[in-house]
């Protein structure tokens, strides 16, 4: 089980740190294509790179790189994780 006092926004992870997912908030066909990716509760999620600007945002995720915008990652909520 995921700690909630930990919950976190995937847009808030820093640069190389690992997170599990903890909730998925998006709606319509940008969650179905999230939960299509593999990116629900429980899987680890690494963040790999942030542009200048800080938009988008890149992940690794299930051996696939996908960038996500800020406001969309914003509303993934993620628990700080280290892998062994």
């Amino acid at each position: 089980m995921l700690d909630q006092n930990h919950t976190l926004a995937l847009s808030d992870l820093a640069v190389g740190s690992y997170c599990q997912v903890a909730a998925v908030e998006l709606e319509g066909l940008l969650r179905r294509r999230i939960l299509d990716l593999g990116m629900v509760p429980g899987t680890p999620v690494q963040c790999v790179r942030k542009s200048p600007a800080g938009d988008p945002i890149a992940f690794y995720v299930r051996g696939s790189m996908i960038a996500l915008r800020s406001d969309d990652a914003r509303l993934i909520k993620v628990n700080p994780w280290q892998p062994k």
